[in-house]
């Protein structure tokens, strides 16, 4: 019988392996992580472990076989079943042709980020674009170790998607740093900013405060 929910990242990872060729669940996990596949989802050996239980339980996946190989405890051994390909191409399908409503806690925090201080913003944002750039050279360099075993481009998409995303953040980040530190954006503390907001609930607003100011001061106290 075919999932009658939308399949989750994981089970998305456990029927692509499986349409592969046959495997046990130990495997999958080693297999993803030899690839890198864990930076695709919210990844734990148990989670895995859950999805192909889950999978199995809809006919999504099958018994295979059960190995045993020496005094190791026996191995289930899996393999995708025909509705589970049917599934792993509906699902793919979806993901590739829509475009649904995301929350980035990046675009949150910075459309609140004038409520902190100046320094501290750049100071914030210098350790998340220098993580952002040991996250770039580490994928750069997997990608470049990919193409010199000769592997097939149409198998590591996922990893130039990624350069490219984190390449654009990095440079606009970089420049909103820039601005920032260079006192090319104005900001709430400024000495002189008309956005100030007033030192105590009986102050009066700056002058030459526009209705929209006012509501940018009520919005950060």
């Amino acid at each position: 019988m075919a999932c009658s929910t939308p399949l989750g990242p994981v089970a998305i990872l456990v029927l692509g392996l499986l349409h592969e060729r046959p495997m046990h669940p130990y495997e999958m996990v080693q297999t993803t992580v030899a690839r890198r596949e864990d930076r695709l989802a919210k990844f734990r050996a148990g989670t895995l472990y859950h999805a192909v239980d889950r999978l199995f339980e809809n006919g999504l996946i099958e018994v295979h076989e059960v190995r045993r190989e020496g005094n190791r405890p026996e191995r289930t051994v899996y393999t995708i079943t025909e509705a589970g390909r049917g599934a792993l191409t509906e699902s793919l399908e979806r993901i590739l042709e829509t475009r649904p409503e995301e929350y980035p806690e990046l675009y949150l925090a910075l459309s609140e980020a004038h409520g902190l201080p100046r320094n501290r913003v750049v100071e914030l944002l210098d350790r998340r674009i220098a993580t952002m750039r040991a996250d770039l050279a580490d994928v750069e360099a997997a990608v470049a170790e990919i193409r010199s075993r000769g592997k097939p481009e149409m198998f590591f998409l996922d990893g130039g998607c990624r350069i490219a995303t984190l390449t654009a953040q990095i440079a606009w980040l970089d420049d909103l740093v820039d601005r920032l530190r260079t006192y090319r954006i104005a900001w709430l503390d400024d000495p002189d900013s008309p956005y100030r907001v007033p030192a105590g609930p009986n102050t009066s607003p700056a002058p030459n405060t526009s209705p929209d100011t006012e509501r940018l001061t009520q919005k950060v106290e």
